[in-house]
């Protein structure tokens, strides 16, 4: 079994965003303390259900950025874009509703957006080649 890694410049895009989503979910797994750091969140002291959050949620990540890559299907291009999607989504309403209108939230903003249209535009055929 070998690696594989996409010829067509479309499906690398998609690729490179499975890719950073499982590095995301890599660093949030093993090192929680410096992602909720870097998020600007803290756990609690003598509280490890925060650490156990965030482990738990790089976990998916790392799960769900993995699969990508190894499956390298439409369809799963599809549910990785239409996750960060709903993921984008959320932050916006949460920028209107939570008074979260900071810099840190934007820059979140468009990270998600591009994590969403990569996969998404190279699924729907926008980028060829």
């Amino acid at each position: 079994m070998e690696f594989y890694f996409p010829t067509e410049l479309g499906e690398q895009l998609a690729f490179c965003s499975a890719a950073f989503t499982a590095l995301a979910g890599f660093v949030m797994m093993f090192a929680p303390g410096h992602a909720l750091r870097l998020l600007g969140l803290q756990a609690r002291e003598g509280r490890p259900e925060g650490y156990g959050e965030a482990r738990s949620m790089g976990g998916f990540y790392l799960g769900f950025g993995v699969s990508a890559i190894m499956l390298a299907q439409d369809w799963t291009y599809m549910a990785l874009g239409a996750s960060f999607v709903m993921a984008a989504f959320a932050r916006i309403i949460s920028i209107l509703s939570d008074k979260g209108s900071n810099i840190v939230n934007y820059l979140l903003l468009v990270v998600q957006i591009v994590l969403a249209a990569l996969p998404l535009l190279y699924v729907f055929g926008f980028i060829q080649a």
